[in-house]
């Protein structure tokens, strides 16, 4: 089953990552006439509503030499999300997920006491952090950041997550950390752009 899924998701990333290519092509960014310049994309170029969906595993905890300590058994990742970009760099989260079919922090609601940064670079990549603050029922301080690639024309993430951080105690088989815990993840988020008519 994880075979199956890993091509579907590299079959994902080259579609993507043609689609993206394509749109630089149009956006003169690729061609040597200005010496690599001329990206599309801005900070600027977020801003409104996402929807977000996310599906990955929780795989075990990273030391900080960066090697993975799995868990017994990995924990599978499912969530949506709404974020809502500012065009200067800030956004507010809310989302629902669930862990092992059990929902994060056993609310069954959305928690909106998330908030965010994201960077965007001219050729379309990018940044988002995502924080948990006090008050949900997620611990404050935990914390997802991913790098992004921005397509079709501004309505569309796709996202991977390269860090994950969680502020209490946890252990693996073998291995434990104090605090501020960094866990090995495998997770990948797709946002589209709300518009009046729902989704575009």
């Amino acid at each position: 089953m994880n075979i199956r899924y890993s091509g579907i998701l590299s079959a994902t990333a080259a579609v993507v990552l043609l689609s993206f290519s394509g749109a630089v092509q149009a956006g003169g960014g690729r061609g040597g006439d200005d010496g690599g310049g001329g990206g599309t994309c801005s900070t600027a170029t977020l801003n409104g509503a996402y929807g977000f969906i996310g599906h990955g595993e929780i795989l075990g905890l990273l030391d900080s030499s960066n090697v993975l300590h799995p868990f017994a058994s990995p924990s599978i990742l499912d969530d949506v999300a709404l974020i809502t970009f500012n065009g200067k760099g800030t956004f507010t989260r809310t989302d629902f997920g669930s862990i092992n079919g059990v929902p994060k922090g056993g609310d069954t609601g959305f928690n909106p006491f998330q908030s965010g940064t994201y960077t965007v670079n001219a050729d379309c990549t990018g940044t988002m952090s995502v924080v948990y603050t006090a008050g949900g029922s997620v611990p404050a301080n935990v914390e997802t950041d991913l790098n992004i690639v921005i397509v079709d024309d501004g309505t569309q993430i796709e996202s991977v997550v390269y860090r994950a951080s969680v502020p209490f105690a946890q252990s693996a088989p073998g291995y434990s950390c104090p605090m501020n815990c960094v866990q090995g993840v495998q997770e990948s988020f797709e946002g589209k752009k709300v518009s009046a008519r729902g989704f575009r």
